[in-house]
């Protein structure tokens, strides 16, 4: 599992593994208390916080805002749930 967060110091959207404690950010360089920080989602695996970090990016980038809203944030999460329930309901692919 991976916790998809914003670095304190620039704001950029990153992801940590559940069990990092510190991640230095690789835009600013500040090290980031994991812990410490607001947690945006949690995802399954480093692709799909990728996926995430970037579409978050692109989407408060065309929008020209500086954060999620709550309910931005609750439906996020909502649909990544409900994505993730969709993902492991279907077979395999052969």
């Amino acid at each position: 599992m991976y916790h998809v967060l914003r670095c304190p110091g620039c704001a950029i959207f990153t992801y940590a593994d559940r069990f990092e404690r510190w991640k230095l950010c690789h835009v600013c360089g500040e090290v980031i208390n994991v812990k410490a920080v607001p947690h945006y989602l949690d995802v399954r695996d480093y692709r799909d916080a990728e996926e995430v970090v970037n579409q978050l990016e692109d989407y408060l980038y065309i929008s020209g805002r500086q954060d999620l809203s709550q309910n931005e944030l609750l439906t996020l999460r909502s649909e990544y749930s409900s994505w993730l329930r969709l993902q492991n309901a279907e077979p395999p692919a052969p």
